[in-house]
């Protein structure tokens, strides 16, 4: 598939870039050669995060560590990416509590040249910020989450983002925000026409944010204060 040409930076709609490195496979505690050929034809996330031995870093790994069961469900390979080696990888997992019984794949990039072709290298400290990239089986990634490193992302959110942009892709319907499985998508594949400037009849704003988004939402920021 021919890539699309978005503006410098931005990797969504690009084709995912192509690097070989070595890594820590902690499933089977021995170390491994991973490349992009490994993810053609597949849906994958690589998730790059700035070091081992932080401190939000292992709770980002155990999150998604936690979810790995179910994006084995929907057939999503995962590779974590930081400018370690794979050397530090292998005790960074031995000795973090957090990550008992991981059975993640960490890639090692000492030279931060796969961080450099993802966009997310901070090159004065040498460290990657927390990117998060999702990639369809044609190799083009589809949503890039790019964050400072003092804030963990959602893996929840994630999830929701991958099963939206999978029904997307086989279906050739669009997903309004916030959807979920279950939830009115919006037919552009077959009446565009009447759709145009009238969304607000194939969709309400109860299925956007129904009350269980609501009460979720008044609760964090509730907490926040």
């Amino acid at each position: 598939m021919e890539e699309t040409k978005t503006q410098e930076g931005v990797l969504v709609l690009k084709n995912m870039p192509q690097f070989k490195t070595e890594a820590y496979d902690a499933a089977t505690g021995h170390y491994k050669e991973v490349s992009s050929d490994d993810f053609k034809g597949k849906w994958s996330v690589v998730c790059f995060y700035p070091a081992d031995f932080t401190f939000v870093c292992p709770t980002e790994i155990a999150a998604m560590n936690a979810a790995k069961p179910f994006l084995d469900e929907l057939g999503v390979e995962v590779l974590a990416v930081s400018t370690d080696t794979k050397f530090s990888h292998k005790r960074f997992v031995e000795t973090e509590p957090l990550l008992k019984d991981l059975k993640l794949t960490i890639a090692a990039d000492p030279t931060a040249e796969i961080s450099k072709k993802f966009g997310v290298l901070i090159e004065d400290a040498g460290i990657a910020l927390r990117g998060r990239f999702l990639i369809n089986p044609d190799g083009v990634i589809v949503a890039q989450e790019v964050q400072a490193p003092p804030v963990g992302r959602s893996v929840k959110e994630f999830l929701r983002q991958i099963i939206a942009h999978q029904h997307a892709h086989e279906t050739g319907v669009v997903c309004p925000a916030n959807w979920k499985p279950g939830k009115k998508t919006l037919p552009v594949n077959t009446d565009a026409e009447k759709m145009t400037g009238n969304v607000g009849s194939y969709v309400g704003l109860n299925d956007l944010i129904d009350e269980a988004d609501v009460k979720e939402m008044e609760e964090m920021v509730k907490a926040a204060k």
